[in-house]
């Protein structure tokens, strides 16, 4: 099978691609009828109890929290401030009681090790017999770095024993200058691999990411059955590969398999403060995900694997009508592609298994740029809740994505509310009548799921020695909470400048992602951040008026006023190296090559 890749060649030089394999991809219709579909049969038994579980726990408490901060403000009636903080504080008190009751869920999942679905899987190089296409799309990346990946990850699934029936696709939209790098740093790697591994630069960037996986589909789409699809900082080993495989070829009804990529290569302050972080915290957060998720499963397009006529039968993306930020192409389109796949009857599971990773923004300033695309490719699913044919399931996971970047802005508008009330002298602000039920209320659902996260490292010897320790994790813990508090009011300004823009009709665009640290000054990224210091100012500013008020919002006063200062010193690589001398922010070791080990592989 492999020397087909190589015969139309000279012996000493690999091929850029192989033969052509077209596959046809249609674009779907996002109103009137919907297509026709197939059974779902991997779906988990109880999956609507599940979900009506955590819908009415998150009710309850959602309610005992609004419930008692309405009866302390009507005592004396409810005046027009006071209505619209209560419409305003439901759905976000509500809003954090859904992720805590989820990671509580995903908390007792992982503790009790009852994990329904997919176990252990033995003798995976038997059970897979069809081709996998692995595609790593790229726009004007750092070389070196994507093809020491690219080395890598050939390497592994190599080793994995699935040389002759993968081959790995570079699929390029950078500029003619950068191509011709990529070219040659393609062509060394190519010669030692002991994988196909091709190179194809696209002249124009036509719908981004998707147009380019499209082009791909229609061009060799046909000569696999599988992709498994890479962001260009992705790392996959061939393990998880060949396990992802393995289940695909066992469960025909599955359309997709989301794995939860875990971060590597942490070089500044910030991005180790958010290693630990998604370590610690996310693991529980992500089986409270796959328990109630099902075959309604996200895409978060990368690190998963995808049937590949599924994909071209279901997921061929229409612009939206109107102009850009909400119109146009669709820029979060994997969630997207996730409801049409399972709107056409196909499952959408994720998986948490070992051996998947990516990059984190390497400060606060490049995470702020990505976070601003999320927002408006988030938000232009509002337009797609009513599309025919969607599942439920998969029009809340669109909803939930939208309303994550609304919170930022809502709570903001809380706490104005609160200002507004102490300026003009209302006789028991919300700040004064809030009862310390809800306080604390609020407190727990904010903080309890790190709790849980720091529960779970510490009660396994294995997990906690890979952590540092326990005096380790507990430092750890002790320097991200604050770090976190701090940060919380920055994000919050973020995106509500975001926000605002979308609406004034500016829209992200959609530049090279930042990989590579670099060191910020304080004076570098003040111009950037002068909402901040005024708001905090103006928080500062309400002791004047009304002390108790100022107090509520001195977390947020702080956080605002040294954001700066946040900024500059989160971007620092040696902040980094020392805090690994400190023994801060410790995270297991990441590994790829490890071929031959049996994987377990979680399936909800």
């Amino acid at each position: 099978m492999s020397t087909q890749h190589h015969s139309a060649s000279p012996p000493d030089a690999p091929r850029r691609l192989p033969d052509e394999a077209p596959l046809e991809m249609s674009v779907q219709r996002l109103e009137g009828n919907p297509p026709g579909s197939i059974e779902v049969t991997t779906a988990p038994r109880d999956l609507l109890a599940k979900r009506m579980l955590l819908i009415v726990a998150t009710a309850l408490l959602g309610m005992a929290g609004s419930t008692a901060q309405r009866l302390a403000l009507s005592n004396d009636g409810l005046d027009w401030l006071e209505i619209l903080f209560l419409m305003l504080f439901v759905p976000l008190l509500s809003w954090i009681a859904f992720g805590f009751v989820s990671s509580c869920i995903g908390f007792l999942m992982l503790m009790s090790g009852r994990h329904p679905g997919f176990t252990a899987i033995t003798g995976l190089p038997q059970t897979v017999t069809r081709r996998t296409a692995v595609l790593m799309p790229v726009y004007n990346e750092d070389v070196s770095a994507v093809f020491a990946r690219v080395e890598a990850m050939a390497a592994s699934i190599g080793k994995a024993g699935m040389a002759d029936l993968v081959d790995f696709f570079v699929l390029s939209d950078s500029r003619p200058d950068h191509g011709e790098e990529e070219l040659a740093a393609w062509d060394r790697v190519a010669r030692a691999a002991p994988i196909p591994v091709y190179y194809r630069r696209r002249e124009q960037n036509i719908a981004r990411k998707p147009g380019n996986i499209a082009e791909w589909l229609q061009r060799f789409g046909a000569a696999y059955e599988y992709m498994v699809v890479l962001d260009a900082d992705s790392l996959m080993s061939g393990d998880s590969i060949l396990g992802l495989t393995s289940i695909m070829e066992q469960r025909p009804s599955i359309g997709l398999l989301q794995t939860v990529p875990m971060m590597i290569n942490a070089q500044t302050l910030f991005q180790r403060w958010q290693q630990f972080a998604g370590y610690a915290y996310s693991p529980i957060a992500s089986a409270g995900l796959l328990w109630w998720s099902g075959a309604e499963a996200n895409f978060w397009g990368h690190n998963a694997i995808v049937r590949v006529r599924a994909f071209a039968e279901s997921c061929g993306l229409p612009e939206l009508g109107g102009r850009p930020p909400f119109g146009g192409h669709i820029l979060s389109h994997d969630m997207v592609e996730s409801a049409l796949l399972r709107r056409r009857g196909w499952a959408v599971h994720m998986v948490m298994i070992q051996g998947s990773y990516e990059e984190f923004p390497p400060t606060i300033v490049d995470f702020a740029i990505r976070d601003r695309r999320w927002m408006q490719g988030n938000l232009q699913h509002l337009r797609l809740l009513a599309a025919p044919g969607l599942h439920w399931a998969s029009r809340l996971h669109l909803l939930i994505g939208a309303s994550a970047f609304l919170t930022s802005p809502a709570w903001l508008l809380l706490i104005v509310i609160s200002i507004v009330q102490a300026c003009i002298g209302t006789p028991q602000p919300v700040a004064e009548m809030t009862p310390p039920g809800v306080l604390w209320l609020t407190i727990a659902l904010l903080f309890g799921a790190k709790i849980l996260g720091v529960i779970w490292i510490l009660t396994d010897r294995e997990r906690r020695r890979a952590f540092g320790g326990t005096r380790t994790v507990l430092k750890s813990v002790a320097a991200e909470v604050p770090l976190a508090m701090l940060m919380a009011p920055v994000t919050m300004v973020n995106q509500t400048r975001a926000l605002v823009g979308m609406l004034v009709g500016k829209e992200s665009g959609w530049q090279t992602q930042a990989r590579e640290a670099k060191e910020l000054r304080v004076r570098d990224v003040l111009p950037s951040l002068k909402e901040h210091i005024a708001l905090g100012l103006i928080f500062a500013a309400v002791a004047l008026i009304d002390p108790i008020t100022a107090a509520w919002l001195s977390p947020l006063t702080i956080g605002l006023l040294t954001a700066p200062w946040l900024v500059a010193r989160t971007a620092s690589t040696r902040g980094a190296r020392r805090s690994s001398q400190r023994s801060l922010f410790r995270v297991p070791e990441p590994t790829i090559t490890d071929a031959g080990r049996e994987k377990r592989l979680l399936l909800v």
